[in-house]
C-alpha cells in the first residue's frame, strides 16, 4: 500500500467569489486553517459556466463567478499565496464542472490560466433533465421536477448521473494539473427525503470507477459537506469507497467544501480516524 500523504490538507473550499457562498474575506478561512494545523490549503471556487446553462436567470446567477471576473479571483488568491507563504501553503485552484456537450468552454479557461492555476476539483453538479440542463444539488423540490418525471425513476436518474461521472474522470485525464474528483456520491444530497435509489447498483458503479480514477491520475475529493446538509446526514464519499481508494493507490483528499469560515476543518477527525486505521490495516 502507497504511504498516506503526510500533509494535512484541506482540498476543496470557497470564497467570496462564490456566489452561493459567504462574503467573509480569506484571511477569515486562512486563520481558521492555521489554528487547526492545516498545511496546504487550496481555494476550489465554482468556474465560470457558458451563458444560459442552466434556464434560469436567477439561479445561473448564484452558481458560478462570470468569466470577466477570473482574473480578479486569481489575483486575490495569489496575494494570499504570498502573504500566508511562511505559515501554509495555499494553493490557487478552481472545480470544475463536467459541461456535457461544452468541454471546450472549460478546457479554455485551463489553457488560459495554465500559468496559474495550480489544481482542480472535477465535479458533476448538472444533468440533462426537464426544460434543459439542471442542477443535481439545488432543492429536493428542484430535483424531482427536473429529473423523475425526465428519467422515470430515481435508478435510471442514478445511471445518468454515473455516466455522467465516467465521461468527466475521462475527461479530466486529459487536464495537465493536478486533479481529484469532486464528491463522488452527491446524487444522494436529498437521500433522506426522496424515493430511494439502488445501494447495490452504486456500489457497482463506484467499484467500476476505481480503475477509470486510477488510470486517470484523479485523486479523490473526500467531501464531507454531506454531514452538514439535513437531507443528507453523511459524507459525499461512502468509507468502503475510501478504503478501496487507498488499497488501489487513489489518494483520498479531505475537503471541508467550506462556505463560510466555520466550515473549515469541520469533520477532520473522522477522515484522519478513517484513513490512519485503514493504514494501519496494511502495515
Amino acid at each position: 500500500m502507497p504511504p498516506i500523504a503526510p500533509l494535512k490538507w484541506d482540498g476543496h473550499t470557497h470564497s467570496k467569489y462564490c456566489r452561493h457562498g459567504h462574503p467573509a474575506e480569506l484571511p477569515l478561512y486562512l486563520e481558521r486553517a492555521v489554528e487547526q494545523g492545516f498545511e496546504r490549503y487550496t481555494v476550489s471556487e465554482h468556474a465560470p459556466l457558458p451563458d444560459k446553462w442552466i434556464d434560469d436567470p436567477g439561479l445561473m446567477a448564484e452558481l458560478a463567478m462570470p468569466e470577466e471576473q477570473l482574473p480578479a479571483y486569481f489575483s486575490y488568491i495569489r496575494d494570499m499565496k504570498a502573504r500566508y507563504a511562511d505559515r501554509i501553503e495555499v494553493t490557487v485552484g478552481l472545480e470544475l464542472d463536467y459541461l456535457h456537450g461544452r468541454e471546450t468552454f472549460a478546457e479554455r479557461i485551463v489553457e488560459r490560466w495554465a500559468d496559474t492555476i495550480e489544481d482542480v476539483v472535477v465535479s458533476v453538479h448538472f444533468l440533462p433533465g426537464k426544460g434543459g440542463m439542471r442542477c443535481v444539488d439545488f432543492t429536493p423540490e428542484d430535483f424531482r421536477d427536473a429529473f423523475l418525471g425526465y428519467y422515470g425513476s430515481m435508478d435510471k436518474i442514478a445511471e445518468a448521473y454515473f455516466d455522467h461521472v465516467e465521461a468527466a474522470v475521462e475527461w479530466a485525464a486529459r487536464l495537465p494539473v493536478r486533479k481529484r474528483l469532486g464528491h463522488v456520491n452527491l446524487i444522494g444530497k436529498f437521500s433522506r427525503v426522496l424515493p430511494p435509489m439502488d445501494e447495490a447498483y452504486i456500489r457497482r458503479r463506484l467499484e467500476g470507477l476505481l480503475p477509470k480514477l486510477k488510470a486517470a491520475g484523479l485523486d479523490i475529493d473526500v467531501n464531507v459537506a454531506g454531514f452538514r446538509v439535513p437531507t443528507c446526514g453523511r459524507a459525499y464519499v461512502p468509507e468502503w469507497f475510501i478504503r478501496a481508494c487507498l488499497r488501489e493507490g487513489i489518494g483520498p483528499v479531505y475537503g471541508s467544501d467550506a462556505h463560510r469560515p466555520e466550515h473549515v476543518g469541520a469533520d477532520w477527525e473522522w477522515f484522519e480516524e478513517l484513513v490512519d486505521n485503514e493504514g494501519e490495516s496494511h502495515d
